[in-house]
């Protein structure tokens, strides 16, 4: 629950550069830090003052609040230990901020001179790397090299203008490898100071991370380099994660980073869209190409922008197999094919109690209601009107509705498909033979001239 307090109301310290916040007086004009432990949407937040601009809804995810103290924004980030549903059923021990994992986005416009407080309650030192962010060489981030790091119980500070609007991201660049693996990581949204610049009527973000989870374990591997079994939208999976809802005929802009060890290509159904924004800037319109599968590297931001002119639930998904899937592990062994019965019975004889899965391929899973240790998802999860929907890790929806009204982020259910338009059964025997095109049909084989070949026999091979 968003806990906001007396966040709006106080002044603050000025302070010069990434410095530590210490003292009663300056203690005491930090502002509050909100707290959020809801793994749903919260409402995006419109500016209260100053320039206009359309407000990023993050997917099961929230914006950090902030105040005004005389020319700056201020805001608060606290890092420390969080509990995050990775969906109904499963709850990881990770490190976050502000009571949740990913970090709150932050927003701001172009032009903004922001005051950025971060509160160290985890149990090592730590810093905040601003990512994608031009910025002081002071302010940037990165221990031992442009900052002393944030000691545990310490606040610094971090006072930058905002030079170029963009999606960013922030995370540390302290213990790098564990802190980034424990889920600190978030976005930064700078909207432009011009609000008919590139205007949109829906603008989603998510950063997408990834875990290794031993069965039955709530603490991820933070050493693994290559084996992971739970990639995320948002440190959620599907059927965790939330849909987007669209009104038709909305233009709409996701913007989608990256904080895994591998690329992703995002493949939305239903649509075509161009590459709007990196985490380097605008795309130029004339610079711009249609598509319906983005690669998002490693470290790296890319903006999405569509019209949704076409109604309906439309998945949207990283295209790579195994990253919409739960838990996956690498050593599954491979029966398909297998008369079951048979690999039962050998089963058996080798190891008392086993059982035979995946002989007619993975979808079985999906409708077995197997035992499972405590805190570990299926591999294949989540239904839809028609039945299983078979997918797991950055699986979504894009819900494209004519009768949405502007500010309405609520999930509309399961679209109503005109009749005649949804794919169904036929009886072959009773369809008859399909129409077939003059001059096809059953061919007798290829004759041409000049054509005999030795050792070739009439009637094929």
């Amino acid at each position: 629950m968003l806990s906001r307090r007396n966040f709006l109301t106080g002044s603050a310290v000025a302070l010069m550069g990434a410095a530590a916040v210490s003292g009663r007086t300056a203690a005491a004009a930090i502002p509050e830090a909100p707290t959020n432990v809801s793994p749903a949407m919260q409402p995006p937040i419109p500016p209260a003052n100053g320039q206009a601009y359309q407000p990023v809804a993050t997917l099961n995810g929230w914006t950090l609040p902030w105040r005004m103290n005389g020319e700056w924004k201020e805001f608060h980030l606290v890092a420390e230990e969080v509990a995050r549903e990775i969906a109904p059923g499963m709850t990881a021990r990770l490190w976050g901020y502000n009571g949740q994992t990913p970090g709150p986005t932050i927003e701001a416009v172009e032009g903004d001179k922001v005051r950025i407080f971060v509160t160290n309650k985890l149990p090592e030192h730590t810093t905040v790397h601003w990512h994608g962010m031009l910025l002081p060489n002071g302010m940037d981030g990165v221990g031992g090299l442009t900052q002393t790091h944030i000691e545990p119980g310490k606040t610094f500070v971090y006072e930058f203008l905002l030079k170029t609007s963009g999606t960013f991201m922030y995370h540390p660049h302290s213990d790098e490898m564990v802190q980034m693996a424990m889920g600190m990581m978030g976005t930064f949204v700078v909207h432009p100071k011009d609000p008919h610049y590139r205007p949109v009527d829906r603008d989603f973000a998510f950063i997408m991370s990834s875990y290794r989870f031993d069965p039955g374990t709530s603490l991820p591997q933070v050493t693994e380099m290559t084996d992971f079994n739970i990639w995320t939208f948002n440190a959620r999976v599907f059927p965790g994660i939330d849909v987007l809802p669209v009104r038709q005929g909305d233009r709409v802009r996701i913007r989608i980073a990256n904080l895994t060890m591998t690329n992703h290509p995002i493949h939305l159904h239903g649509h075509k869209f161009s590459v709007a924004l990196t985490d380097g800037g605008w795309v130029p319109e004339s610079a711009q190409w249609p598509d319906t599968t983005v690669d998002v590297p490693v470290g790296a931001i890319r903006a999405i922008e569509f019209v949704a002119d076409a109604p309906g639930d439309w998945a949207f998904h990283c295209h790579k197999s195994h990253h919409t899937m739960n838990a996956m592990g690498h050593q599954v062994k491979n029966f398909i094919g297998v008369a079951e019965r048979d690999l039962g019975k050998a089963l058996s004889r080798a190891a008392p109690g086993a059982m035979a899965m995946g002989t007619d391929g993975m979808a079985m899973m999906g409708e077995m209601a197997m035992p499972l240790p405590d805190n570990t998802l299926p591999m294949m999860t989540g239904t839809g009107q028609f039945g299983a929907i078979e997918m797991g890790g950055m699986f979504t929806v894009v819900k494209v509705r004519e009768d949405l009204v502007p500010g309405d982020y609520k999930d509309p259910g399961p679209y109503k498909n005109p009749p005649g338009t949804v794919a169904h059964e036929v009886q072959a025997d009773a369809a008859g033979e399909p129409p077939r095109q003059p001059g096809t049909g059953a061919s007798s084989g290829m004759k041409m001239p000049g054509m005999d070949m030795p050792g070739m026999k009439p009637g094929g091979h």
